[in-house]
């Protein structure tokens, strides 16, 4: 397929996909086997999208993204830098869906956070935001917004501790407030069922 402008340099996409145009993508991706991507997407740079990916028109994706087999993002989805969706996970655009009524005025969006992690086989209802490291696990079903760093497990999905940047689970909070990751050396406060890093050593990544 011939470059399109906005196409960068070192974009790799296989013969069978299809990339329709006006569209982004940044240097480094690659776009893999019988994949869509449609009109005015935006990808960033290194991201790695798998077989039989659906990205809808106006969806826009961040840098270092990874994006397994058979995800469709849809209208109305941001992914920020880092965000890793699963094989099979789903994200939805409409709430009260008929095929014979048009509601293409009524998405509702979704923006997920950076370096958040969703889990094969989950879902992801509409109209919420999703935290950055936030940790969805596999066969969540998400009905509601998702604070910075929450692990959330089940159909509805619950908050049922926080995951580390490095993606491992956390202990609870000591009697201060403070955690502290055993995998990595993270430290964080906890205050008010929020979470707050206070060190990171992850933080010198860059896309």
């Amino acid at each position: 397929m011939p470059a399109e402008p906005l196409i960068a340099d070192n974009v790799m996409i296989h013969e069978s996909a299809y990339v329709d145009e006006p569209c982004e993508i940044g240097e480094g991706t690659k776009i893999w086997h019988f994949t869509h991507v449609m009109k005015n997407a935006r990808i960033g740079r290194k991201c790695n999208i798998g077989q039989n990916v659906v990205i809808s028109p106006d969806v826009t994706i961040g840098d270092g993204c990874k994006i397994q087999n058979n995800v469709s993002i849809y209208t109305g989805v941001v992914l920020e830098d880092f965000v890793f969706c699963g094989p099979s996970m789903v994200f939805t655009n409409v709430i009260n869906p008929r095929s014979e009524i048009a509601r293409r005025d009524e998405y509702r969006s979704t923006r997920v956070g950076r370096g958040a992690t969703f889990g094969a086989n989950c879902t992801i209802v509409c109209g919420h935001d999703i935290g950055k490291y936030a940790f969805v696990a596999a066969g969540a079903v998400v009905t509601r917004d998702v604070p910075d760093y929450g692990l959330m497990v089940g159909v509805p999905a619950r908050r049922v501790g926080w995951a580390c940047r490095c993606g491992d689970r956390l202990p609870p909070a000591g009697p201060d407030g403070l955690i502290t990751c055993s995998s990595c050396g993270n430290e964080y406060r906890e205050d008010d069922q929020t979470l707050s890093p206070l060190r990171e050593v992850q933080e010198s990544v860059n896309p």
